[in-house]
């Protein structure tokens, strides 16, 4: 990679470092070339402190490393984007992140949703929600509504009308989720399950 070093006059290129597996921002660091080139030799990350004035290598105190998985470079050749698998929380102060948020998965909108979802099973009086009163229906109801709505899916499907068979796949998405609510479990555990078949 054609890396500018020299396009800031302190020699260093800020480094974004990012888990590779969820996505999460854990931090931003500094990197010199000689920090550069010891990160791709030991596949540790390995930053120059501003304050320490030398190079540092995330863990090297705590054992928190950042195992290097891959480096890309922005369009200007002045901003790295680091993506590492961490060993342990990245901030000094013990949070996963220096932004103090947790290093999960995070599936953008679905993740709203189930978390309005679980919100409603845990108010399952909630009498104007169609949501609540599948779970004060029960399991059986749930699935059911699951089948009828995979069934509707795969019709659309034979078909060529694309806006009915996006409106059955997203009830039949909708439907799913809430039949995960009502077993305990979340989209984080099939991801986990299709990661280890994968």
């Amino acid at each position: 990679m054609d890396i500018d070093f020299k396009k800031n006059n302190d020699g260093l290129a800020p480094a974004i470092i990012q888990d590779a597996k969820t996505k999460s921002v854990l931090m931003l660091g500094y990197m010199n070339e000689e920090a550069y080139r010891k990160t791709l030799d030991t596949k540790n990350v390995t930053f120059y402190s501003r304050t320490k004035q030398r190079l540092w290598t995330k863990g090297e105190e705590s054992g928190n490393f950042l195992e290097l998985v891959d480096i890309k470079v922005d369009c200007d050749n002045d901003t790295l984007l680091v993506y590492v698998n961490p060993l342990g929380p990245t901030c000094h102060k013990g949070t996963d992140t220096c932004w103090a948020e947790k290093n999960e998965s995070k599936f953008g909108f679905l993740s709203q949703l189930e978390s309005i979802i679980k919100s409603r099973k845990e108010n399952k009086e909630d009498e104007k929600s169609y949501v609540a009163s599948l779970f004060r229906s029960g399991i059986n109801k749930i699935a059911q509504k699951v089948g009828e709505e995979a069934v509707e899916t795969v019709i659309e499907a034979k078909d060529d009308n694309e806006e009915l068979f996006l409106n059955e796949s997203a009830d039949l998405l909708f439907h799913y989720l809430i039949l995960l609510q009502a077993k305990g479990y979340t989209l984080k555990d099939i991801v986990k399950v299709l990661e280890e078949r994968h």
